[in-house]
């Protein structure tokens, strides 16, 4: 396995130019593989220009053909990616010392898979989820996904499996409301009361008269 696993029924040619890419940088032969990812880019740029039948030249003209025609923002990365390996693959090829930049050369590769997933789903129709692909380091070093990428496959198959349960609505709960009998009243209480008022101020009227007689 490897991280252009997808490119297999897509594009078998691309395929073994990448894979080749990934095994010269796992050899340590990071400027070959920058040149390999150049390579791609170039194949990819004459793949997309011979469906469109247009002009096939060098591969700075086949890019500013591509970049002419750009107009989403997805296209745009794409052609940066492109420019990317271009540039980085000139250097490799042309430079007169060996530097061994394995950091260099990774972003090669994980440009290339940029580039790869957009060249799949814009110009051959490719499935949309090959977007979600992120570039697997483990499995370009072992040859075996890493276990995040695993684990989140197989919770995928399983949420295709679980049958869909429609969500009951909770029970209603009826709150019947009591007032507390401590600051409850009773009307007769409230009787007794005034009418002991009423009395305690009768009788004062009369003593008062009484007296005043």
């Amino acid at each position: 396995m490897n991280n252009f696993d997808f490119l297999k029924k897509i594009d078998n040619n691309l395929y073994d130019i990448i894979t080749e890419a990934e095994k010269l940088y796992t050899a340590e032969f990071f400027e070959q593989c920058m040149g390999q990812t150049r390579r791609f880019g170039e194949q990819i740029c004459k793949n997309i220009l011979a469906q469109k039948r247009q002009y096939d030249g060098s591969f700075d003209e086949m890019l500013a053909t591509l970049k002419d025609n750009a107009h989403s923002i997805s296209e745009k990365e794409f052609i940066d990616d492109l420019y990317f390996l271009k540039k980085q693959g000139n250097i490799s090829v042309h430079s007169s010392t060996v530097k061994r930049d394995g950091i260099l050369a990774f972003e090669c590769l994980q440009r290339a898979f940029e580039a790869s997933i957009n060249y799949a789903v814009l110009y051959k129709k490719g499935s949309k989820a090959i977007l979600k692909k992120q570039y697997d380091v483990n499995l370009l070093m072992t040859g075996k996904p890493s276990l995040k990428e695993e684990f989140e496959e197989r919770f995928e198959e399983i949420k295709k499996k679980k049958p869909s349960k429609t969500k009951k609505s909770p029970p209603q709960q009826v709150y019947s409301m009591k007032t507390s009998n401590k600051n409850r009243k009773p009307i007769f209480w409230i009787f007794v009361g005034i009418s002991s008022l009423i009395s305690f101020i009768l009788l004062s009227v009369m003593i008062i008269l009484n007296n005043i007689r």
